[in-house]
């Protein structure tokens, strides 16, 4: 890969990690058996997002657990359900909607841990499993259908969920749909195409529907995009599991900077798996990441702040300095 100018390479740090006494050690799950070649994992974080009160939520892949991180660092399990939740988002201030592999769209009570069914089927069909989601200032919710999904079967979907209940199919030959932003302005849908290893360019056209739909940005290595992020510069930040890296792009999808990972290349663990990023801090400038194998969370401070991510329509902490 050329760069017109190259990127500046920095390292994040270790904010925290899973304590020993969450983590399912020798426990063998179906997720894992599927998707980790049968690897022993003891746990495996995604779908970061923060309250308003600036904690942290992360899923649990394989185990089904969603769990809270306060701002010291301090890890709480708030719900274990049977599901495999990968990306969240907060509905409102108290129900969290989990993009569900196994079981769709399902919402989760922070409170009391509970969990409901949002949406299962679409015309009584499962979906593929799904996988990201994000919503935008209107209350609509893009989500993406990944399933197992690949250059082989190109047939991932990516879906809008309208605040009227109404579904529509936005896309249905991608390549390993996962993380799923908005440009600022709403206006740009990107998706990150894993097994493509690149993220395409969705322009939202005025009736709804997407058009001249483009290939923005071609990563490379073992497994390709994750988790995406956006600044409110429009820089385009992606999660890269296979590389151990978060590439900053700029407009023209050129990479200014790349954030890698301090762990995941030991000796003792088994590969890098930086997968999803969130941003949070008293300024929202602060860039947390998930790094999944080894049940870590990574941060790194940014100079520009994050997009305010929106729950249900409305910016998380929208009168508040916290949370992101």
């Amino acid at each position: 890969m050329i760069f017109l100018q190259p990127p500046v390479i920095n390292t994040a740090e270790v904010f925290t990690s899973m304590p020993q006494k969450f983590r399912r050690t020798g426990v063998r799950s179906a997720w894992a058996d599927a998707n980790r070649g049968g690897i022993e994992t003891d746990s495996f974080l995604e779908g970061p997002v923060f309250d308003a009160e600036g904690n942290l939520y992360v899923t649990d892949i394989p185990f089904g657990r969603i769990f809270r991180i306060d701002p010291a660092g301090e890890w709480t399990q708030i719900a274990e359900y049977d599901g495999e939740p990968n990306g969240m988002k907060f509905l409102n201030s108290r129900e969290l909607i989990l993009a569900d592999y196994k079981n769709g769209l399902v919402i989760c009570d922070i409170a009391t841990g509970e969990t409901r069914s949002f949406l299962a089927r679409r015309n009584s069909e499962r979906f593929k499993g799904i996988n990201d989601l994000t919503f935008d200032s209107k209350g609509n919710l893009y989500f993406t259908d990944q399933g197992q999904s690949g250059l082989h079967d190109p047939s991932g979907r990516v879906y809008r969920l309208r605040s009227n209940g109404q579904l529509d199919l936005l896309l249905s030959n991608v390549p390993s749909p996962n993380g799923i932003v908005l440009s600022p302005n709403e206006q740009v849908l990107f998706i990150a195409v894993t097994r493509g290893n690149c993220v395409w360019r969705a322009p939202l056209m005025e009736d709804g529907s997407v058009s001249k739909v483009s290939q923005f940005f071609t990563s490379f290595g073992p497994s390709g995009p994750d988790g995406l992020a956006m600044d409110e510069s429009g820089r385009l930040i992606v999660a890269n599991p296979g590389l151990g890296v978060a590439w900053v792009l700029n407009r023209r999808a050129e990479p200014e900077m790349v954030i890698r990972s301090p762990v995941g290349f030991l000796p003792t663990t088994v590969g890098a798996s930086l997968t999803n990023l969130a941003y949070g801090g008293p300024k929202r400038t602060t860039l947390f990441c998930t790094e999944s194998v080894t049940g870590s969370i990574l941060r790194f401070e940014m100079e520009i702040p994050g997009v305010p991510v929106r729950s249900g329509g409305k910016e998380v902490g929208e009168n508040k300095r916290t949370g992101q």
